[in-house]
């Protein structure tokens, strides 16, 4: 069965090497950044659980307290974890410099352009069922970019940032992570609204996963080109909508 792709993808995103018009799969995510995404996705999925569990505690734990030390691991874990996330986050920016142009979407904006406006208004349709044929693109289309730039990428800056600064305050005014996260609570009024505003970014970016999730799924049976198996391969596949 032949799979003509031709003009059904939206190459707004893709180079020359790409050979888009040529090829029924692109080679757009390279092994690093398949492995980050992965480890965050476990990672934010940690977080958010032990996350949870420290703003609403366990109401009692059986047993002798000597002998327990449930919410002293669950901290552990989540600072662990908090860790891991950073450390893959300073790694993601670094690929973001030595991958490919993909691997640099996610940190670009294109503000000023109006086809990209014009991608998030036809993509906004596409979701709510208004359109009947999607467009398909090598990397992320527009609406998705719109929300991983502004959700995701900031919302992981803000995470780190507040969240290290809770850690730290907990280390004292003199350790290395207050010199370096200690301006946090200069720009909240409290270091409850510090709190606060963290736990708060959690279920944005809870809400923003479980979006993520149904988009992927929705875009991998609706649109005929992969999402899921794409971050497992690196490879994305078109087929075209008149095959079966």
């Amino acid at each position: 069965m032949s799979m003509h792709i031709g003009t059904g993808i939206h190459a707004a995103d893709a180079t020359a090497g790409d050979a888009s018009v040529d090829r029924t799969s692109i080679y757009v995510y390279e092994a690093p950044l398949r492995v980050w995404h992965w480890v965050n996705a476990l990672t934010l999925t940690v977080l958010a659980v032990t996350g949870y569990l420290i703003a609403s505690p366990l109401p009692s734990v059986p047993g002798e307290a000597s002998e327990s030390f449930v919410m002293g691991t669950v901290r552990f874990i989540h600072f662990a974890a908090g860790y891991v996330l950073a450390v893959g986050w300073l790694g993601r920016i670094y690929w973001a410099f030595v991958g490919n142009h993909h691997a640099r979407q996610l940190f670009t904006f294109p503000f000023w352009r109006r086809s990209y406006w014009r991608g998030v208004i036809w993509e906004a349709n596409w979701y709510a069922f208004r359109r009947a044929e999607p467009k398909k693109y090598v990397g992320h289309n527009p609406l998705a970019q719109f929300v991983m730039f502004w959700v995701f990428m900031l919302g992981m800056v803000f995470m780190i940032a507040t969240g290290f600064a809770l850690y730290a305050e907990g280390e004292g005014t003199d350790s290395l992570l207050y010199a370096l996260f200690g301006w946090v609570f200069a720009v909240f009024p409290n270091s409850q609204s510090v709190h606060t505003w963290h736990h708060l970014g959690m279920w944005a970016l809870v809400i923003y996963s479980m979006t993520h999730i149904y988009a992927v799924v929705r875009e991998d049976i609706l649109s005929r080109q992969s999402m899921i198996s794409t971050m497992i391969s690196g490879e994305r596949m078109f087929k075209d909508n008149r095959d079966d």
